[in-house]
């Protein structure tokens, strides 16, 4: 009898690998360009200049991505609508060291307003409304992939399609609704050092826009943007106890 023992561990794909051409479905870019900013709080104090791009989500919704270079392996995304004049802000950064049992790429999430007039609607914040979702998303004619929101905390994925075929995990992931319709879905996976941010619309459009930072497999920080078409399969309902 022959005994076969599978492992996956060795052809594990990089960062680098698995998003080449993820951005192929991405939707109508409005600019790349320079912006000065600052943040409070001791993130940027003094200001810096950096790059940034650009992508209308709606027709009054927009997400704005700074692959930072004034900050080493750090990038700022905020989504912003010029209807509601809310916003969020999420940084992703690289953490020096890897540690057993914890991201390497960590985010941080902050609530805001748009300045020169008054918000309305409700303030962007954390979701439970896409547990016990079930999706498909095409991000290229080569990327295909299924994820389930298992909680508020954790959700899990495979690659149907792509170089990362056959495998899958179950990561961390964050959840906030920005409007109705449009969630900011980020997660930050175990096995590799990556990290996305993304806004699904759920509504009528059911597209996708995102971006990735993480290390590639020369150990260099990289920033990657992406899109993609949703798929819906269904949903759950959990009857007793709730995931966390």
């Amino acid at each position: 009898m022959t005994t076969t023992t599978e492992t996956d561990s060795d052809d594990w794909r990089t960062y680098d690998e698995f998003a080449a051409g993820i951005d192929s479905y991405l939707l109508l870019t409005f600019g790349e360009h320079q912006v000065s900013w600052r943040a409070e709080g001791g993130i940027q104090e003094n200001g810096a200049t950096d790059p940034y791009d650009a992508v209308a989500v709606r027709e009054d919704v927009f997400f704005v991505n700074l692959p930072l270079e004034s900050r080493e392996r750090e990038s700022l995304t905020l989504v912003y609508s010029a209807t509601t004049r809310r916003a969020t802000a999420v940084r992703s950064r690289i953490v020096a060291e890897a540690v057993d049992g914890t991201p390497q790429v960590q985010q941080d999430f902050w609530a805001g307003v748009v300045g020169g007039g008054e918000a309305t609607g409700e303030a962007p914040g954390p979701s439970r409304d896409l547990i016990g979702k079930r999706n498909i998303y095409r991000y290229s004619p080569e990327h295909l992939y299924e994820h389930v929101y298992i909680s508020s905390r954790r959700y899990a994925w495979q690659c149907l399609q792509g170089v990362q075929r056959g495998h899958g995990d179950m990561d961390l992931s964050t959840v906030w609704k920005f409007d109705d319709g449009l969630y900011l879905f980020c997660f930050r996976e175990f096995r590799i050092a990556v990290a996305s941010i993304w806004l699904h619309d759920l509504g009528y459009q059911l597209r996708t826009t995102g971006i990735f930072l993480g290390l590639n497999g020369a150990g260099e920080s990289e920033h990657s943007r992406a899109g993609g078409h949703i798929y819906p399969l269904g949903s759950v309902s959990y009857p007793d106890e709730q995931p966390v």
